[in-house]
């Protein structure tokens, strides 16, 4: 999937290693899924459909269905991270589950106009496609011992981020040392010139 960040009045990450991760990273740090504009933005930066892919046909329904995997893969990853699973999460795996059976959709190669091959949708995707996609990636992460063994969470201040850690050694602390990396050695920075000044 795809990775770094994407403008809609504000950045949309996608830093997490994984797109059900990314998915839950829209709500910090604050609900990002304010407009159906912002989850079509959403969908395309994720990758989720080729670019140019038609998505006018998304409407509010869409919103509540992606909050609604939201909450549940959350629900799942907080449990696998947490000690033992939160009362919910049987509810939750089985609607994951469910929503991971809808098939994603298939793309197609295509002659570009320069005469490369590009990825193209014989349709539009219909939302239920687009969430069984995530849905799958979720049971997927879950379900492989190895990725599912890199789950961290942000070492940041107040990040709520979880990543996959594929670094070599699996040393990585932060969601994006960019963006949290960056603010801890400022922070690191000031105390250390603090100190001097002492």
């Amino acid at each position: 999937m795809a990775l770094g960040t994407a403008t809609v009045g504000y950045e949309l990450r996608f830093d997490a290693g994984r797109i059900c991760l990314d998915l839950l990273a829209t709500t910090h740090p604050e609900e990002r899924f304010d407009s159906v504009d912002v989850l079509r933005a959403w969908i395309a930066a994720a990758g989720l459909a080729p670019p140019g892919t038609p998505l006018a046909h998304a409407d509010a329904s869409w919103l509540v269905a992606f909050r609604e995997l939201r909450g549940h893969v959350a629900e799942l990853i907080h449990s696998r991270l947490g000690a033992e699973p939160r009362p919910s999460y049987d509810i939750a795996l089985a609607r994951v589950n469910e929503i991971a059976r809808t098939a994603p959709p298939a793309p197609r190669a295509v002659r570009n106009q320069d005469g490369s091959l590009i990825r193209e949708l014989a349709a539009p995707p219909e939302c239920a496609q687009l969430l069984g996609a995530i849905a799958r990636d979720a049971v997927e992460l879950l379900t492989d011992p190895v990725a599912r063994a890199g789950l961290r969470q942000c070492e940041g201040d107040n990040c709520p981020i979880i990543y996959v850690d594929s670094s070599r050694g699996r040393r990585r602390r932060w969601c994006s040392s960019e963006v949290c990396g960056n603010r801890e050695r400022v922070a690191r920075h000031r105390r250390r010139a603090a100190l001097a000044r002492a």
